[in-house]
């Protein structure tokens, strides 16, 4: 495969010489853009939506035509494994993903079936899109949701204040549990792979609700599941970068690092210069601006970008990106002038 021609972010996550820090947004591709919002209206709804290549690729490149970021992420969801694997979920207006028979006991976790790649073609499919339609303009990012977040939302439902069901199940049945995130965790090397082998540059790996976790039960639970993706990717895929994120690692940082990523993606509760002092140049950082900032002024949203790359320094080994994914009700213009605030601002 042809590599990208803008490779910035490539180069940062290998620590190679950059000319400005690369910058990309979780969930760039969303209902803050008017053009995003007319593809969900022709989808009908969101599962529709994320499993019609079509579609999917063009909601995947608006923010590269939109607001010129250095990579694009696929359209797709975290759970969209979890359908062929024997849990069905739909999602709610203003309820988010509902699973219709979550698991209850340690026997629910057989109804769990090894993902087959053919039933997710459409997510290779989608892959191949992107980088046909933007003729390797700038790298692809496949992605999967880590097998602790994964497990969470069976368990409890849906999504949660707290995860007091998920949490309790974990506390009950910890070798159950164990099982549940194994299982998870072979299936998603699997899913990964396919993604890779699809034409994806580097992957994410999203543990958005580990953040619940105390130091030891994440150690214990959420960690060793991700090593195992990690260790895995890493001997078939030697040469592609993977990016694991964690929602609230303040608490675990000194865990999380040793998952053996070769970047480390963290939210806004954490100090960008005590993860670079503790990973860099062993590993790249990827964060951390608070997406609120981006409902406050333009003079506040230069200001903090500028203390974030001030934080980091000259080195490479950075990129830019949220804490967390933005949200709906966001300006497209600050949005855009964040991204080419980031451009100019990180010069070298």
């Amino acid at each position: 495969m042809t590599k990208p021609k803008n490779d910035l972010l490539l180069r940062a996550i290998k620590k190679e010489p950059i000319e400005r820090t690369p910058v990309w947004l979780m969930r760039q591709a969303g209902r803050y853009m008017p053009e995003y919002r007319e593809l969900r209206k022709t989808a009908g709804n969101f599962k529709s939506f994320y499993k019609n290549v079509d579609l999917s690729v063009k909601a995947s490149i608006l923010p590269y035509k939109l607001l010129g970021v250095d990579a694009t992420i696929i359209f797709s969801d975290i759970l969209t494994p979890l359908e062929p694997m024997g849990f069905n979920f739909e999602f709610r207006e203003g309820e988010g993903p509902v699973f219709l028979d979550p698991i209850k006991s340690p026997e629910d976790i057989n109804r769990l079936k090894p993902l087959n790649v053919e039933d997710v073609k459409y997510v290779g499919e989608i892959i191949k899109g992107v980088n046909e339609q933007l003729n390797r303009a700038i790298p692809t990012i496949g992605f999967c949701g880590a097998p602790f977040t994964l497990a969470a939302y069976m368990i409890e439902g849906k999504t949660s204040k707290d995860f007091k069901k998920a949490k309790a199940f974990m506390y009950d049945y910890p070798e159950d549990f164990k099982n549940l995130l194994n299982k998870l965790a072979d299936s998603l090397i699997d899913y990964l792979s396919f993604q890779i082998e699809s034409g994806a540059d580097a992957v994410q790996i999203f543990d958005s609700w580990a953040g619940h976790l105390s130091p030891d039960d994440y150690k214990e639970f959420a960690l060793p599941p991700i090593k195992k993706i990690i260790e895995n990717l890493k001997e078939k895929h030697p040469e592609t970068p993977i990016i694991h994120f964690t929602k609230g690692v303040a608490g675990f940082l000194d865990h999380m690092i040793t998952s053996g990523a070769y970047a480390y993606s963290v939210d806004w509760m954490i100090d960008l210069k005590t993860v670079k002092e503790k990973v860099f140049p062993d590993a790249a950082v990827q964060g951390n601006l608070d997406p609120i900032v981006l409902y406050a002024s333009k003079d506040v949203i230069r200001k903090k970008v500028i203390e974030i790359l001030e934080k980091w320094g000259k080195d490479s080994g950075h990129i830019f990106n949220l804490g967390h994914g933005l949200m709906p009700d966001m300006e497209f213009e600050k949005v855009k002038f964040l991204v080419e605030t980031v451009k100019k601002e990180s010069v070298r």
